[in-house]
């Protein structure tokens, strides 16, 4: 169970601790309960963020074919960054992402997704589950309806996942940019709006 021991400021995701996972942002499946520009505008700032201060970022999609290509303005801001097609429902039953995330040596898992209800839920319950301390990023996520998104939410609120709000984890990181040798352009980037 994901269960942060920290308090106060120490219990918002470090960057040096963390692996940012964004599952599924592709424009094809693009229809939740909350306003998609403002959902996908959350996304970019935490990706930018992420870049900011070096956190690593797992990004995947499913089933590429049928929903799309990763939205170009987030693959702009990982150019570096293959997606992981997959077609498993969960992002977490597929292999290559677990073995993505665990390459990194981080267990602190930052997790948004595009339903909440499926997209989120399920990785995120098994990575906690499987001793990871993970943050899921509310409002960088939606659910089909807004009864599923708070559902959803609630869910991994009883399984001991932290949700939050993207200015919470992009703050908590970009506050370290100086003690984490940030390229030069990102410190300038404006990640957080």
């Amino acid at each position: 169970m994901s269960t942060p021991s920290k308090s106060g400021i120490d219990a918002l995701p470090r960057p040096t601790e963390s692996v940012l996972l964004l599952i599924d942002h592709q424009p094809l499946q693009y229809l939740h309960s909350h306003e998609p520009t403002r959902v996908f505008g959350n996304v970019l700032d935490l990706a930018d963020a992420a870049a900011a201060v070096r956190v690593p970022t797992v990004l995947t999609t499913m089933v590429e074919e049928y929903g799309g290509r990763t939205l170009q303005p987030l693959q702009d801001l990982l150019p570096s960054q293959k997606p992981i097609d997959r077609t498993s429902l969960n992002a977490w039953d597929d292999e290559r992402v677990v073995d993505a995330v665990k390459a990194t040596g981080r267990r602190n898992l930052v997790v948004t997704g595009l339903y909440t209800e499926t997209c989120v839920l399920l990785p995120a319950l098994r990575a906690a589950a499987e001793g990871y301390d993970v943050h899921v990023v509310t409002d960088a996520c939606a659910g089909v309806t807004a009864e599923a998104h708070d559902m959803a939410v609630r869910h991994m609120v009883r399984a001991g996942i932290v949700p939050i709000e993207r200015r919470a984890v992009g703050n908590k990181w970009l506050r370290h940019r100086g003690r984490n040798q940030a390229p030069p352009q990102a410190a300038s980037s404006g990640a957080v709006r």
